[in-house]
């Protein structure tokens, strides 16, 4: 396994790991535990960004800007669902 396939597997496995501490926090019943989910989930989406701006720095995880038109869309049709 080369690095490029490491931190790919890493940022996935971060993915991951976030999505299940996000149900097991807003799942949870005891609040002291729901805390310490929400710390997690916090430090891993730390983990996932320092890990994507690596993977991005080497050229290995390129992201296309989205058009304007395309964000002002998004924009526009979230702003009126407001209530």
């Amino acid at each position: 396994m080369n690095d490029q396939e490491r931190i790919t597997d890493m940022i996935l496995s971060e993915k991951k790991m976030s999505t299940n501490y996000n149900t097991f926090a807003s799942e949870c019943v005891d609040e002291r535990l729901r805390d310490e989910y929400l710390k997690i989930l916090g430090q891993s989406h730390m983990t996932q960004t320092a890990l994507f701006k690596a993977a991005q720095a080497k050229g290995w995880y390129k992201v296309d800007p989205a058009p304007q038109s395309k964000i002002s869309e998004t924009y526009n049709k979230f702003n009126m669902e407001k209530p």
